[in-house]
């Protein structure tokens, strides 16, 4: 039998061993996508979204590609997505999918399960399917009063999307002059709504003469800046979530029966479950969570261990707060239902007929 000073010293071993593996890919996904915070042109990606619902949904679960974001930064960009006008599948494809269809993740899952590549493919292509299946279902809601929170609605109503760019000619002198109303997806500080309704947003940097502009039209030393905020704001939030998870990892490795972990994972139905729950309690960042999955590979079925990269990403504990920041309550708890259902059904299937 081991004794407490042996069981904390595997747990501190399993704990750190996480860290090393972890830490590498959760640097590289947050340089990453802070980098490409002014690479790409969001006026144009939000003018190409197809409104075709299920071509939407679609294309809205690939967005993740352009937008390497965790849980933690997807739920901002979604909200501006529907602020912009993107039909509602685009929005709901991307806030379910993007935290597990970029390459980051991808890279990072590949690197954990090098031996069983089969899990990296499932994984794309479950998060692809129920992404682009919820997105699909909720296109049949046109009216979005009675899904969103009042205060987005409030402000689709007062403040209809307009194209990208639009000219209006000014009658002193002659001289044409060109009003922008670019989408700020990527903007820092334009995550907040306030005011009165019809007011425009109400922004962090209210102070800023350069806040209002799109990030591609942002001067080099206020792009670099908001790079650096955006580093440090991620590693500050993500960093402490992975340690968080690292130890309860190790802690339930260490201190919970071998027998019961080995009764729940051989089980086709019970190891997708205990996973799923695993997956919300947890909620550690998608960029690591395949470290965390890797360390119950030999006790766990492979449906219950894509259960738990599929579902995690998609529903999160810590990012439920902000997901009420978009939807109500009863939308959120829909959405979340339809995602749990599906990946269930998945991973069974997997567990019974395939792998």
């Amino acid at each position: 039998m081991a004794t407490p000073m042996s069981q904390l010293n595997n747990g501190f071993t399993i704990f750190l061993s996480l860290l090393v593996e972890a830490i590498p890919f959760l640097l590289l996904g947050v340089l990453f996508s802070s980098v490409l915070l002014f690479m790409v042109d969001e006026r144009k990606l939000v003018q190409r979204m197809p409104k075709n619902p299920l071509l939407g949904a679609f294309v809205g679960s690939l967005v993740g590609f352009l937008f390497p974001v965790c849980e933690c930064g997807n739920v901002p960009v979604a909200r501006r997505l529907l602020m912009q006008g993107v039909p509602t599948p685009v929005a709901i494809g991307f806030l379910l999918a993007a935290p597990t269809i970029n390459p980051i993740v991808i890279w990072s899952t590949w690197t954990a399960f090098r031996d069983q590549p089969e899990i990296v493919v499932l994984r794309v292509v479950f998060s692809l399917i129920i992404a682009t299946i919820v997105g699909f279902i909720f296109s049949f809601q046109k009216d979005l009063t009675p899904v969103v929170q009042p205060a987005i609605a409030r402000y689709l109503k007062f403040n209809p999307p307009t194209p990208p760019e639009s000219k209006r000619r000014s009658g002193m002198g002659g001289k044409t002059q060109i009003q922008t109303n670019g989408s700020t997806l990527l903007q820092s500080g334009s995550y907040w709504l306030g005011g009165k309704p019809g007011s425009q947003i109400t922004r962090i940097e209210t102070m800023n003469p350069t806040a209002t502009l799109p990030m591609a039209d942002k001067p080099m030393s206020e792009k670099f800046r908001l790079i650096i905020d955006n580093i440090i704001q991620e590693l500050r939030e993500l960093g402490a979530v992975m340690v968080l998870g690292s130890a309860i990892a190790a802690a339930i490795q260490v201190l919970a029966p071998r027998d019961l972990i080995l009764s729940l994972g051989a089980g086709s139905v019970s190891s997708i479950l205990a996973m799923l729950m695993l997956a919300v309690v947890v909620s550690i960042c998608s960029t690591v969570d395949s470290f965390f999955a890797l360390s119950f590979a030999s006790a766990f079925t492979s449906g219950s261990l894509l259960a738990f990269l599929v579902f995690g990403p998609m529903v999160d504990i810590k990012g439920i707060g902000l997901m009420l920041s978009i939807f109500k309550p009863r939308a959120l708890f829909y959405l979340f239902m339809l995602a749990g259902q599906l990946t269930f059904l998945l991973t069974l299937f997997l567990n019974l007929y395939v792998l």
